[in-house]
């Protein structure tokens, strides 16, 4: 049988097997799977948003909304160490988010104190231009709402959008040429461009989930200074998730 990343079932110590690597990845894995908390899908998730976007945005504190167990958050904190701190927000923290954060604490423990939970809704945590906001799969118009704080506060921002709906979100006139979630997805780039955000367009692979698209958008004179920046070459070769 095959290993899917797309399964919802849950990484256990019995699939500590499967990453015996050095890698940062199968680190990574290895502590969710002592942890035993995460689906499969999740992790992959994760892991493939956070280095797309490590590839575009460096440093900033993270606010990983709509984050349940907050595995981006530590992911990202995990691929650029000059990020100081992130705050995971949702309505309801999972009880097993501490077990989660312990388990990658003690493999990394320069992770410890700089990731913090907060439940409550998106408008929990003040957000500053100096964040970077992100969301993987919140569903339907949560993706929006994250959008709009983003844009609100100038802040960078990444979503993986999931569970389009054009009653709840605007497709703009487009579903006919367009599937009604591209359409969504689409209306969604032209208005961070519209509030002057430089944005790039890019997919996670679809074997760990269809809904792969991933929008991340930086205010224009925050990406002319990265592009100036000596460290330009951490951001040279990042087209297309590569």
């Amino acid at each position: 049988m095959t290993f899917d990343p797309a399964s919802r079932s849950k990484l256990t110590t019995h699939d500590l097997g499967r990453f015996t690597g050095d890698t940062m990845f199968d680190r990574l894995a290895r502590a969710v799977c002592e942890a035993e908390c995460l689906p499969r899908k999740e992790l992959y998730e994760a892991w493939e948003v956070a280095r797309r976007v490590r590839r575009r945005i460096r440093g900033r504190r993270v606010l990983d909304l709509a984050g349940g167990h907050g595995l981006l958050a530590h992911a990202l904190l995990l691929l650029d160490d000059t990020s100081p701190t992130a705050v995971v927000v949702d309505r309801l923290v999972p009880p097993s988010a501490a077990i989660l954060s312990e388990r990658l604490e003690v493999t990394w423990p320069r992770l410890r104190g700089r990731v913090a939970y907060q439940a409550g809704d998106l408008g929990a945590v003040p957000v500053t231009p100096d964040d970077l906001v992100v969301s993987c799969h919140a569903c339907g118009a949560l993706s929006d709402a994250v959008l709009t704080r983003a844009i609100e506060s100038h802040a960078a921002v990444a979503v993986l959008p999931c569970c389009h709906d054009d009653e709840a979100s605007v497709a703009g006139g487009l579903t006919g040429w367009l599937t009604t979630p591209m359409a969504i997805d689409v209306m969604r780039a032209m208005r961070l461009q519209g509030a002057g955000y430089t944005i790039w367009t890019q997919t996670i692979p679809a074997a760990i989930t269809p809904q792969n698209r991933l929008l991340i958008g930086v205010l224009e004179e925050m990406a002319r200074r990265i592009w100036r920046s000596p460290r330009r070459q951490l951001f040279s070769h990042a087209r297309d998730g590569r």
